[in-house]
């Protein structure tokens, strides 16, 4: 028979080595993943993210697969809400890349910092070290090291993360390149340090407004989902979350109202992001219906060209109001 302590411990392995993996290797802090499409769909709700059943399960397997999932779509529909909300959901730091033209290995990977290299070396000659093999071996080491995003969020500290690698359309090609070792193998390579290793492998959410075509050598290290735009139903249903103020009339109205334009010849149609900030700010307004008035009035909220604000104001606009008035947009479902 185990005596005391022994027993209570190979009991507690015992119990260890029952739970799946992902849940006895979690770090503290941390929720374990969802187990089914239905319970991603019910983490998502829990951040407020109201997604349908086809994104729900794009994220299920990214996360059950543990793959990088890339998401492209109109800008404003909700893509990199997504990362958000998996951050504040599963209780992991969010690391956020946000790419631009120009974007290069020092501003997104990692840098050294050569002043403090340069000071380690005269300090190392004013003690009078000669041995250039060793102060060599130190001012490459890790703490002479500037981390960037994407070397951030395989590093252990701070604990797991999600990475948000957001407009990648809007870096240069060549930066693609960065991203293959990364994404095949969570880990980068340091000439001077060597290849440092994610103990806990980011969730990566990519996203991309598709300005430019994305390399297919990327495409093929992730998961890919289109984003669209919500149906009538599901934009109201974001709405009671996003704007729990608004009249219910005045919800409907705009939604109706918002999903005639996206069916109209727009330089750029209104995304989900301008349907909240519309009823936001009519509320603000007292509006409780839209009426002719409101709509001219605030149309810079939904449009952001003046070529469509134009093409809008006036009689287009009520005519599309009357429509609008006349067919509601249904309340959600449930």
């Amino acid at each position: 028979m185990v005596a005391g302590p022994i027993a209570a411990a190979a009991s507690a392995a015992a119990s260890l080595a029952k739970k799946p993996a992902s849940q006895a290797d979690r770090p503290p802090g941390t929720a374990s993943l969802p187990a089914s499409v239905e319970e991603t769909a019910a983490l998502l709700a829990r951040g407020d993210y109201v997604a349908d059943r086809s994104l729900a399960t794009a994220v299920f397997l990214a996360l059950a697969m543990n793959r990088p999932l890339f998401l492209e779509g109109e800008a404003g529909v909700g893509k990199t809400e997504i990362a958000k909300v998996l951050s504040a959901t599963l209780g992991r730091r969010l690391v956020r890349l946000q790419c631009y033209d120009g974007l290069d290995l020092a501003a997104a990977v990692y840098e050294w910092n050569y002043a403090r290299q340069l000071l380690e070396i005269r300090l190392a000659e004013a003690a009078g070290t000669r041995d250039r093999e060793a102060i060599s071996r130190d001012v490459f080491s890790r703490r002479f090291l500037i981390e960037r995003p994407l070397l951030q969020a395989i590093s252990p500290e701070g604990g797991p993360a999600v990475l948000l690698i957001d407009e990648l359309d809007r870096a240069d090609e060549p930066f693609e390149a960065f991203l293959l070792e990364l994404l095949a193998d969570f880990q980068v390579t340091i000439p001077e340090l060597g290849t440092i290793r994610a103990e806990t492998p980011p969730v990566v959410i990519i996203t991309s407004n598709r300005t430019r075509e994305i390399h297919d050598a990327l495409k093929r290290r992730c998961l890919y989902h289109w984003v669209d735009y919500p149906d009538a139903g599901r934009e109201r249903a974001i709405l009671r979350l996003k704007a729990p103020g608004a009249a219910e009339a005045l919800s409907a109205q705009v939604v109706a109202f918002v999903q005639r334009l996206r069916q109209m010849e727009l330089f750029k149609q209104p995304g989900i992001a301008e349907t909240i900030d519309w009823v936001t700010a009519l509320t603000r307004l007292d509006a409780t219906e839209l009426t002719p008035e409101a709509v001219d009035e605030t149309l810079g909220v939904i449009l952001k060209y003046q070529d469509d604000i134009a093409k809008l104001r006036g009689a287009t606009a009520a005519s599309v109001l009357a429509e609008a008035k006349a067919h509601p947009a249904p309340p959600p479902a449930g």
